[in-house]
Formats: C-alpha cells, sequence, structure tokens
C-alpha cells in the first residue's frame, strides 16, 4: 500500500486525527496569549520584573517536550486527563515567544509618540490601548504566528501520552518501522527545499538566507538539529525501556524523569552567567562531554540494566550537559544578527529542534527496527518468552542510543572546529530581547 493508498483508506481517521491535533494546538495557542501577552505588557510597566519572566519563559524552553509531560504527570486535576497535560505543555512552550514580542513591540515604539499622546492628555491606559498596542501589534501577531507553528509541532508529542492528534499515525508507524514514516520524512523535506527555492527568489523572504552567511551561525544551526535529534531519540527509547523493560508505570516513569528535569533546570539557569567570562564556544564543548558519556553509558543498556546503576547516572549527565549547551548554543545562533532579522533567526533556531527531532526519531527507530530484527532472528537459548522479548528490545535500544552518541559526538567536532573562539563584541542586541534568548544583554562569539 502506497501512501496516497493509504491516506485514502484511513482518511476518516486522518481527519478525525488532524481536528484533534488542531484543537489541541488552538486551545494551548489560545491559553498561552491569555497569559503571556498580558505578562508582556505587564514587564514593560514593571521593567524589574523583566529578566525573571524572561528567563523563565526562555527556561521552559530548555526542558525537552517529553520532560515537560512527565513533570506535569504527578500533577492533581492536571494529570488525570491527557488532554489537559497536553494543553498546558503547548501553552508553557507558547509563552516565550508572546512574552518577548509584546515586550519587544511595546518598548519599540518610537518615545516621540508616547510622548505625544501624554502631551494630548492621554492616560495610561489609553496610551497602551490606543498608542502603543496598535502599533505593537505587528511584532505581537508575529510571536503569536511562532507559538502556534510550536504548538502545531510539538503537538505530536502529545501521543506519547495518551493525548492523540497525529502523532498517533507518528508513533505507531516507528513502531512498526513502516515505510510511511520515509514518506512522512521526504514530504517536509521536499516541501522545505521548495520553500527555499522560494526564498532565494523573494524580494523580501520571511528567511533571509544572508542568515547563513556567518560560518558560526550556520554551525550552531547544524549543530543543534544533531544534538535534539540524539535528544529526543533518548527520551522516546529511555521512556520504553523505562516501562517495558524495568517495569515502571507510566507515572513513575514521568517521576523518574525529574532528577533530570530538576538538573537541567538548575544548571541553564546558572549557565548565561558564565557567558561573559568564559564565551560560548568553551562552554557547548564542556557541556557536550557529560552528554557524550551519558548517551555512551546507555548505549550499554541491556536487560539486567537497573535504573539506579545505569539510566540515573546517564539522566543525571544529559541533564547537566544539555543545560550548559544550550544556553550559549542560542546566543550563538541569535548573536550579530540585525534587529529587524531577529525575529528570523529565532525562528530558525525552533525549525531546526523540530526538524532534528523528526528526522532523528526517524533514524533511530529505523536502527531500532533493524537491530531488534536481527536480535530476534538469533534467539538466546534458555530464555523465557518474556525474557527473549526484553533481550530485543534493549538490544535494539542499545544500537539507537550508540548512533545517537555518534551525532553527539558530530556536534562537538562541529563546536571545536566551526563555532569561532576568538572573542569578540557581537552586534547591538535590542533591550527589549535582554533575558530572553540571548540570555546575557551581550555575547561573546567567535
Amino acid at each position: 500500500m502506497n501512501f496516497l493508498q493509504f491516506m485514502m483508506a484511513n482518511r476518516q481517521q486522518v481527519l478525525d486525527l488532524t481536528l484533534e491535533h488542531i484543537t489541541l494546538a488552538g486551545v494551548a495557542t489560545l491559553l498561552a496569549a491569555l497569559v503571556g501577552i498580558p505578562l508582556g505588557i505587564l514587564i514593560t510597566r514593571v521593567p524589574r520584573l523583566s529578566k525573571p519572566v524572561l528567563g523563565g519563559a526562555n527556561i521552559i524552553q530548555t526542558i525537552p517536550s517529553l520532560a515537560l509531560f512527565g513533570f506535569l504527570l504527578p500533577a492533581p486535576w492536571i494529570g488525570e486527563r491527557a488532554g489537559r497535560l497536553a494543553i498546558l505543555a503547548l501553552a508553557l512552550y507558547g509563552l516565550l515567544p508572546l512574552i518577548r514580542n509584546t515586550y519587544a513591540g511595546i518598548q519599540g515604539v518610537d518615545p516621540v509618540v508616547v510622548e505625544a499622546g501624554r502631551a494630548m492628555g492621554l492616560t495610561d491606559w489609553q496610551l497602551l490601548f490606543q498608542v502603543e498596542l496598535p502599533l505593537a501589534s505587528g511584532i505581537i501577531v508575529a510571536g503569536l504566528r511562532i507559538a502556534t507553528v510550536l504548538s502545531i509541532g510539538l503537538a505530536t508529542i502529545a501521543a506519547a501520552i495518551g493525548a492523540g492528534g497525529l502523532g498517533e499515525f507518528i508513533f505507531r508507524g516507528l513502531a512498526m518501522v513502516n515505510n510511511q514514516v520515509i514518506l512522512a520524512g521526504a514530504i517536509p523535506a521536499a516541501l522545505l527545499a521548495l520553500f527555499l527555492l522560494n526564498e532565494t527568489r523573494a524580494a523580501q523572504p520571511i528567511t533571509p538566507l544572508r542568515l547563513f552567511a556567518d560560518k558560526s551561525r550556520s554551525g550552531s544551526f547544524v549543530a543543534r538539529l544533531l544534538l535534539v535529534a540524539g535528544m529526543m531519540g533518548m527520551f522516546f527509547f529511555l521512556t520504553q525501556f523505562i516501562q517495558e523493560v524495568l517495569g515502571f508505570s507510566p507515572i513513575l516513569a514521568g517521576v523518574a524523569f525529574l532528577p533530570m528535569t530538576v538538573t537541567l533546570f538548575a544548571v541553564s539557569r546558572a549557565a548565561p552567567r558564565l557567558i561573559p567570562r568564559f564565551g560560548p564556544k568553551p562552554l557547548m564543548i564542556a557541556g557536550m562531554l557529560p552528554v557524550i558519556a551519558g548517551m555512551a553509558m546507555l548505549s550499554q543498556v541491556s536487560p539486567g540494566t537497573s535504573y539506579w546503576s545505569g539510566v540515573f547516572p546517564a539522566m543525571m549527565l544529559f541533564g547537566l550537559g544539555m543545560g550548559v549547551v544550550f544556553v550559549p548554543l542560542t546566543t550563538v545562533s541569535l548573536a550579530g544578527v540585525r534587529p529587524e532579522e531577529s525575529g528570523a533567526a529565532s525562528s530558525m533556531v525552533n525549525v531546526m529542534q523540530q526538524v532534528g527531532g523528526a528526522l532523528g526519531l526517524a533514524v533511530l527507530v529505523a536502527v531500532y527496527g533493524t537491530a531488534s530484527r536481527g536480535a530476534a532472528a538469533h534467539p538466546i537459548a534458555g530464555l523465557t518468552a518474556v525474557a527473549q522479548q526484553h533481550h530485543i528490545l534493549a538490544h535494539g535500544m542499545s544500537a539507537a542510543f550508540a548512533l545517537a552518541a555518534i551525532f553527539d559526538v558530530v556536534t562537538l567536532v562541529l563546536f571545536i572546529t566551526v563555532i569561532r573562539g576568538r572573542p569578540r563584541k557581537v552586534a547591538a542586541v535590542p533591550d527589549s530581547l535582554e533575558g530572553a534568548e540571548f540570555a546575557e544583554e551581550q555575547a561573546l562569539i567567535e
């Protein structure tokens, strides 16, 4: 059955899951807007709150999606329904572009216009609704668009907790190692190629190709794609290993990820303060070492691996390394960008994460399928049926983790060879982006 035949045979289910997917993303985006836009307005009025609010929203972005789902799963009322949990998690991911763009838009209003409004006798509320918000509406809508794209992409992960959406087909195809997965990756890749062709001819492209002229920035985009590819594979397979092989319940599996999430949160909070002192490159190189070590540990998993001796140390290494890497990596991706192109560069960071996660899962699951079929073809004598199944699962996952470790090694090589190490001050960054994805008012790159 080819792709078109599959779509026709399952058209009603495709339609139902598409509507479910749109509902999840739409409700989450609406919730994010109801919270994010007022917060953006608030921090323009109370400037001392800008750093903690933008910093907190930025940290939420660094938490991997599956880990965030696991973190929210034990919460009362929220964790009782997969739909509620998915909507809340997607809304949290959509906060940063809405808060940041609302703040940037209002702060970007010409002070002369504001003063003219005050001279005409306008109150603060009248200035906000009659002058500042109308002038900032274009930037706020851009933030809403970014939040919507994020929700549409991340909503596929919601299927992992039973929330539905188009992720049902994706996870089913991954589990079956079906050719439809290849088509699902090939078709978006073809559309992306057409998009790039159009961008080269457009007078005002959505994504200016000059963003890729800087070697360090282009290298950071590729590095992020590879890093997220390995990271998403790790979460996907490790979740299954903890439940299927170690026998944890879904709630306990979510709790098992909490130490890594807390570590990542704490380290990523401290990382921005280290950038002015050491520069992004040394931090990224240092952070990749525990990531590679953790992934190498996971590549040795077997049915006899326990959580505390084999999984927990690897997760802690992973949380420590990712917490160090992501903030300076984002800094390198956005530093030196023209103020008018900062939104496009930020969007490219998100695109690399989405594409890396999708392609990484597709490749790693293909490797898992090949390795597990090989293990099934050569059963170990004397094992029970359950023990044999655990052996097959662990063997396939070990191969997938090994390939993910290779992705991380290539990422480290990119950091060493492509990202420049000689410090220099980057082009000025608008104050409206302070505390968001730049993490500091200025960064050191090259």
